[in-house]
């Protein structure tokens, strides 16, 4: 069994877990949540209709996951910046292009969202390997565009609109 939850307090001790167990996974590209304080400060983010952040699961409470959507604007725009990443050990097998695909498809269906960006730093060749591949176009190279680790990184950019996704059969 497969699915995808919003994040919430009872994801606590799994996600932590999770996080700890996959900083040399993710020490060149993100910084999740590696405590209580910090857990606290994603679900104080994750609360308002701007931010929503979703746990993928697999079976039984494995987390597989964390995928967000950021900064949401409605109005004319309808758009969101999608962020995300695996824990180990589930990455390279497939699932996180499930996780995306459900979070994208309540993006669009859902939120009745038009559009989400994705900016994934030059040297993270599975990541933009993993967009693509739900049919994601790359728009453009955005130079220092987000401060990783407190290094200014820079980004390649890609995008999906809602008539461009065909969400999957699971």
């Amino acid at each position: 069994m497969f699915r995808i939850e919003e994040i919430n307090p009872t994801h606590r001790q799994a996600f932590l877990l999770a996080s700890n167990q996959s900083i040399e996974l993710h020490a060149d590209w993100v910084t999740p949540p590696l405590d209580d304080a910090g857990f606290d400060k994603h679900l104080e983010k994750y609360k308002s209709d701007k931010n929503y952040s979703f746990v993928a699961m697999h079976e039984n409470t494995n987390l597989i996951g964390c995928i967000n959507l950021n900064e949401i604007v409605y109005g004319v725009l309808q758009s969101a910046y999608l962020g995300y990443y695996v824990f180990s050990p589930y990455e390279g097998n497939g699932l996180m292009s499930q996780a995306l695909r459900l979070v994208i498809n309540e993006a669009f269906s859902t939120l009745k969202l038009h559009r989400l960006e994705a900016n994934i730093q030059t040297g993270n060749g599975r990541s933009i390997n993993l967009v693509r591949s739900i049919g994601f176009r790359h728009e453009g190279h955005s130079e220092k565009y987000l401060q990783i680790n407190g290094i200014w990184q820079d980004h390649e950019r890609f995008a999906i609109l809602s008539e461009e996704f065909t969400a999957a059969p699971m």
